[in-house]
């Protein structure tokens, strides 16, 4: 029995390759280009961008110039400014710096909770309950992130039940959106879809979001699975940047550029410009002096060459 439904008309994508993206590159980048990245991805039309990180610098340096971000960016209008806060102290930090969004997380997984925040999913669930409230109280939106719902690096299968109790919980905190995020990036279609089946029982489905790493390559096809289902938020990575630092081998997200392409070629509208997000590719790409992971970015890059067939 074919159990899809039409695919969304329009979908909201996330970028979230300023956070997500670049905390995880071991040379140091400078506020000024992360600033640059940010306005580039903001005039790009997103409806939605992951700046920041307000954690420790012991834990994450590369997000210790997280305030200097925040201070130096021109805001679009239409655009939200998400940043991550692991507690109190952190959530105060991106008060002070004027996010419109929080970003809290959890796992599906114990063993990962334990190896990533040290401590248990209802411990970290409980951390968060402080956050949650005061982010209420000052009027900024909630969003949570459950990392490892497809897969483990330390405990390996992640059941479906698993992410739906976690869902729950987070429903509970009072989130906005809850993002199920395929942290090492092992899912495939067909599982992708049991899950999101599964986290929508728990969870309005218009405020759910997939979040897929390409470790496997499987990432757009999960996308598809996803959309298949009625999902229609994605968060993606400008030039495929990242990877995870508890998860060794996990590569970025899926790419910006190639969700983009593949949106376009479905007939599903973004509000996005592909070729900007292209151009903001190559130049966090040059700056990191690699070339981007993107394919459809490169390939387009490449056409805009003299000479090229």
């Amino acid at each position: 029995m074919n159990l899809a439904q039409p695919l969304p008309a329009s979908v909201k994508i996330i970028e979230v390759g300023p956070r997500d993206g670049l905390q995880n590159e071991q040379q140091t980048i400078s506020a000024e280009t992360k600033i640059e990245l940010v306005n580039r991805l903001s005039q790009a039309g997103f409806p939605n961008v992951e700046a920041a990180s307000f954690v420790s610098p012991k834990w994450v340096p590369q997000m210790a110039t997280s305030s200097e971000v925040m201070a130096g960016i021109t805001r679009r209008p239409g655009t939200l400014y998400s940043a991550l806060v692991p507690n109190m102290k952190g959530f105060e930090a991106a008060l002070a710096a004027g996010v419109d969004e929080v970003v809290i997380f959890a796992a599906a997984s114990e063993a990962f909770s334990q190896k990533n925040i040290n401590c248990s999913i209802a411990e970290s669930i409980a951390r968060f309950r402080d956050v949650a409230q005061a982010a209420k109280q000052h009027h900024l939106r909630l969003r949570g992130a459950l990392s490892c719902a497809f897969g483990c690096p330390y405990q390996g299968e992640v059941t479906a039940d698993s992410v739906a109790d976690v869902v729950r919980q987070l429903r509970e905190l009072g989130c906005d959106e809850i993002d199920i995020a395929d942290t090492i990036g092992v899912a495939t279609p067909r599982h992708v879809q049991v899950v999101m089946r599964r986290a929508i029982d728990e969870f309005p489905i218009e405020r759910l979001s997939g979040h897929f790493h390409d470790t496997y390559g499987q990432a757009l096809a999960n996308i598809y699975a996803s959309l298949e289902v009625g999902i229609s938020i994605y968060h993606a990575s400008v030039a495929g940047l990242g990877g995870c630092p508890y998860a060794k081998g996990a590569t970025g997200n899926v790419a910006t550029e190639d969700v983009l392409y593949m949106m376009q070629g479905l007939g599903i509208e973004t509000g996005i410009d592909l070729d900007a997000v292209v151009d903001a590719g190559q130049f966090i790409s040059d700056k990191l002096g690699r070339k981007a992971v993107s394919r459809a970015g490169n390939a387009i890059a490449a056409k805009r060459t003299p000479g090229c067939n």
